[in-house]
């Protein structure tokens, strides 16, 4: 029997003095110990996300905690059958995650941020009619599941946000803010962004949806749909509570939560679509891209 797997997923905003350097031995190490994912490394910190057996996974932990020189990081570990990444992606950026804003407009989650939320309060406040939920994701990431009631701008990028809230989130100044995304990262910026803004109280879900979900008390409670993640998985389950499939297929309109990427490749957008479509008429967003595809032949 094979070793049990496991995926990890982590972030630590902290001064990395050598980014270059890091990414190196952390591209070694995943190597050493046969661990896949995608791991981003910047001045400003490290997120990131691997894969591999249970044995590597905490040979990881260890030692990048080690190279990282401190105890504070936290991993979220989930079970899986294999790997969940094909391949190994370090990079060095400017930011772990990108707002794209000025050196002057930049957000340091060290100096502002919300208030942070454990499942528990947040599942309490959600309770509240005068607080505001709002997604600090994409909405490719909202369409396949979200916290019940919440605003979910439509927007395809993070660097977007600031922008979509100035546009069309400035009269809600007053009123209670509670962000949420996958795992943490996104909130510790977008958060402090807000509070930038004007905002006069923000707070954020700490450890994001997939540590919601994992709660003991809360079990996921009034998140609709699945946790979209950037592996194989595509989606993983959150609520073991009141769980509801939101998601449509894109033709028929039954519930699915099968989320793939259109067929044509020129097109190869994220599409909801049920077994039986793809089977009679292929994994087309619709018929222009099937027509397209079959004159390409």
């Amino acid at each position: 029997m094979s070793d049990p797997y496991q995926v990890l997923l982590y972030y630590l905003y902290t001064p990395i003095e050598h980014p270059d350097e890091v990414a190196k031995r952390q591209t070694n190490l995943c190597n050493e110990h046969d661990l896949k994912g995608r791991i981003i490394i910047a001045g400003e910190g490290i997120n990131g996300t691997v894969s591999g057996t249970k044995d590597s996974t905490e040979v990881y932990i260890k030692e990048t905690l080690g190279l990282l020189g401190t105890s504070e990081m936290e991993f979220k570990v989930e079970s899986n059958n294999g790997h969940a990444f094909k391949k190994l992606s370090v990079k060095v950026r400017s930011e772990i995650v990108s707002l794209h804003l000025t050196k002057e407009q930049d957000i340091n989650p060290e100096k502002i941020t919300g208030e942070r939320l454990s499942p528990e309060q947040f599942l309490e406040e959600m309770g509240n009619d005068d607080v505001l939920l709002f997604d600090g994701r994409n909405k490719y990431e909202s369409d396949l599941g979200r916290f019940k009631g919440a605003i979910c701008p439509p927007v395809d990028n993070f660097r977007d946000f600031p922008e979509w809230i100035k546009e069309n989130f400035s009269d809600s100044k007053n009123k209670r803010i509670l962000t949420y995304c996958t795992g943490g990262i996104r909130c510790e910026k977008l958060s402090g962004f807000l509070m930038k803004e004007g905002f006069s109280s923000v707070a954020q879900l700490d450890g994001g949806i997939i540590n919601y979900g994992n709660d003991a008390l809360t079990k996921g409670k009034n998140f609709d749909g699945q946790c979209y993640v950037f592996d194989q998985r595509i989606g993983v389950e959150v609520n073991s509570t009141n769980p509801k499939v939101i998601a449509v297929c894109c033709h028929c309109e039954i519930s699915t939560q099968r989320y793939k990427n259109c067929a044509y490749k020129p097109c190869n957008l994220q599409i909801f679509i049920c077994e039986k479509c793809e089977s009679e008429n292929g994994r087309f967003c619709d018929e222009n891209c099937q027509s397209s595809a079959c004159s390409a032949k």
